[in-house]
């Protein structure tokens, strides 16, 4: 299977490998212009196993100035540090597999230098990269050691001053840092000038050595207990270290606490260093900042790569609509009747087209309408082969291997037969020359390492594999292959959403894909689902009750629908059609009008209204309003997407239904049918 069903879109860009190469000169200026050293990173397969090393595709003009590691575009991790390149595998791997972003500090040994870092994943996750952030602060580390250094050389002062019992005012007085000293009655042993003065500032009292410092804030209960809070700590033994701002001031203070302890080690006091770090924090800011935007620019590039696949798309679909009806409208003037199925017959099949992209949009979006049920997948697949096999064609074997026991899933079985066919269809394409696919199913226990490394949970899945003996796919081909409108091939034959849209199933039911190729040697594309901890549905009882309402003949005389939709085309439809049904109709545009109806005394045996409606009032609230005053009212809602919150995802209480837009007036008659048996 060269490219499992991404059916098609021509590759707009010469390099889709990396979102920030689809357009290098609107996001070069912003990379360039940063003063943070920046690069993507690729994970690919090494001689430690899959993505046990990554290669670097991008870098701006500061990776050299941060890092000191000139041309680092092309170069592999496990080339350039050897002995690093496990630490750093392990590290960026764990952000692509989790997709949490982390940020750290960390010594390059190659160069000497001390980084601060930031790291995020690049969505989707099968493109295998990751987008580092980093600044050399060599400087501020050399001053933060020298400062650890002077603490522990003042601590050591300070305690033998202590035990002394000598004045510590001299000692404290020429330290680079706001000191306070205190005994375990929170009294001033001692503090330096200017902790005095910005103590003062701060809480408006001025300390002297002998005073309270609980006494001292007495009137301002609540900042006394966050200093008592805070110093209680380390009168109890503790060594901590805070970062704060003290109130009306825009600098950042570290505040370092100490426990003091005499010969014996017991806690006799404890002392405080505050420092400016206000630089530092500002740094970590404008990381943060920068990392933001860029994220910002992938998300833009993205958009913007959908929406024009999409709009290239439907405009084509759009051209075959309208054309083909002014076609209708030129040969009814021109009295030639007799040519009009031909143009209704085109219109009709480009608008099939344009539902079927929704479809896949909405799904690749994760917000179809999904009818789940608990399924026998094994059951499901057995009742597709015939179809297979036809859709295929005779020179390409089909074997199914299933496992004895296989538990059932909780999915929406149309969905999972959409993609199950859209996967062999893919097959076969990779097999010009025929071959064999095989459909495989087994039951999964997944531990947290295995479950993250496909996005999910930790737990019991059940998975559907679909492989072929065909052309394989590149890994630039795998990492793409869940984009949408991505393909490889050829123009025309297809939308480039068919992996995108079995992606978005998989991952709306609660599971995952994934992908296995390998150029000359095949493609294998697994579907994982949760396991559903009950039995799966009857499909023959299904099939049995669709078969009869499908003989069920007209309206009973008198039967009455409301429908309720803000399109007036759509309402005239839908009343037509419903009238031919032998239904009586009656029309609302909005949740108040509807209201009024269902308030009358009017007959009214069902409730068809659109879940999206304006006027403050959407289509639930109709229903559970319509509800409350006719409490046996069958309601169909219709909907163009999953409006999950106000579907109550998915759970409807009995007599509630859904059907999706668009559809074709058979199959809203068949569905009221359903709904109103006689």
């Amino acid at each position: 299977m060269t490219e499992p069903t991404k059916p098609d879109f021509d590759r707009r860009s010469p390099d889709r490998r990396n979102p920030a190469r689809l357009d290098p000169a609107r996001y070069r200026t912003l990379f360039d212009s940063m003063d943070e050293g920046f690069c993507i990173i690729e994970f690919v397969d090494g001689p430690h196993g899959p993505l046990s090393d990554y290669v670097h595709i991008e870098a701006n003009a500061a990776y050299a100035r941060n890092a000191g590691i000139p041309n680092v575009v092309g170069q592999y991790v496990r080339e350039m540090v050897g002995d690093e390149a496990d630490d750093w595998v392990d590290r960026y791997g764990r952000v692509l597999r989790t997709g949490e972003a982390i940020s750290f500090e960390r010594e390059l040994e190659a160069t000497g230098r001390y980084l601060r870092l930031s790291a995020f994943r690049i969505e989707p996750a099968e493109l295998n990269q990751v987008a580092v952030l980093f600044q050399d602060i060599s400087g501020r580390r050399r001053a933060e050691v020298a400062l650890q250094v002077m603490n522990e050389s003042l601590e050591a002062r300070v305690a033998a001053a202590l035990a002394e019992r000598r004045v510590l005012a001299e000692i404290v007085d020429g330290a680079d840092a706001f000191v306070h000293v205190v005994d375990c009655d929170y009294r001033w042993i001692a503090l330096n000038k200017a902790a005095a003065d910005e103590f003062a500032r701060v809480f408006g009292v001025t300390p002297h050595v002998g005073d309270d410092m609980l006494a001292l804030l007495a009137n301002q209960p609540e900042q006394r207990a966050r200093v008592q809070a805070v110093w209680s700590r380390a009168l109890a033994g503790e060594r901590f270290v805070e970062v704060n701002q003290f109130r009306g001031s825009d600098v950042h203070y570290e505040m370092r606490f100490t426990p003091l302890r005499d010969p014996a080690g017991r806690v006799v006091g404890a002392y405080q260093f505050v420092y400016d770090v206000t630089e530092r924090a500002r740094e970590q800011q404008r990381l943060r900042d920068t990392e933001e935007q860029l994220r910002q620019a992938h998300k833009m590039e993205a958009v913007g790569q959908l929406t024009g696949g999409l709009a290239h798309d439907f405009n084509n679909l759009l051209t075959g609509i309208t054309g083909s009806l002014e076609m209708i409208g030129v040969r009814i003037a021109q009295g030639r009747t007799a040519e009009l199925d031909r143009y209704i017959t085109a219109a009709q099949g480009a608008a099939r087209r344009a539902a079927a992209l929704t479809h896949r949009l909405l799904a690749f979006s994760r917000r179809q309408t999904l009818a789940p049920k608990p399924t026998d997948v094994r059951q499901l697949v057995g009742g597709m082969e015939e179809l297979i096999q036809r859709s295929v064609g005779p020179a390409i074997t089909i074997e199914t291997v299933n496992t004895a026991g296989l538990w059932p899933a909780l999915i929406d079985p149309g969905q999972l037969e959409n993609a199950v066919l859209n996967l062999c269809l893919n097959a076969r394409d990779a097999m010009p020359d025929g071959g064999t696919i095989t459909i495989e199913t087994a039951n999964r226990w997944m531990d947290r390492r295995t479950a993250d490394e496909r996005g999910l949970q930790a737990g019991q899945y059940i998975s559907l594999c679909v492989s072929d003996t065909g052309t394989g796919m590149t890994p630039d081909v795998v990492a793409n292959a869940f984009d949408p409108f991505f393909t490889t091939k050829p123009i025309g034959l297809g939308t480039g959403l068919g992996l995108s849209m079995i992606y978005g199933f998989a991952k709306q039911s609660g599971g995952s894909v994934s992908i296995y190729s390998e150029p000359g040697a095949g493609t294998m594309v697994c579907i994982y689902l949760p396991r559903h901890l009950g039995t799966a549905a009857d499909a023959e009882a299904d099939a049995e009750t669709s078969a009869a309402a499908a003989e069920i003949g007209q309206a009973v005389a008198g039967e009455t629908i409301l429908v309720v939709d803000d399109e007036p085309t759509i309402r005239m439809l839908a009343a037509e059609v419903l009238a031919d049904l032998g239904y009586a109709t009656l029309e609302a545009a909005d949740g108040a009008a509807a209201l009024r109806i269902l308030r009358s005394d009017q007959r009214i045996d069902l409730l068809l209204t659109d879940v999206g409606l304006p006027g403050g009032m959407n289509g639930r609230q109709v229903a559970d309003a319509a509800r409350a005053l006719r409490p046996d009212l069958r309601i169909l809602f219709v909907t163009g997407y999953a409006e999950n919150a106000v579907l109550s995802h998915g759970h409807l209480v009995p007599g509630m239904h859904v059907i999706t837009k668009p559809f074709s007036m058979d199959k809203l008659g068949t569905t009221v049918r359903e709904l109103l048996p006689h």
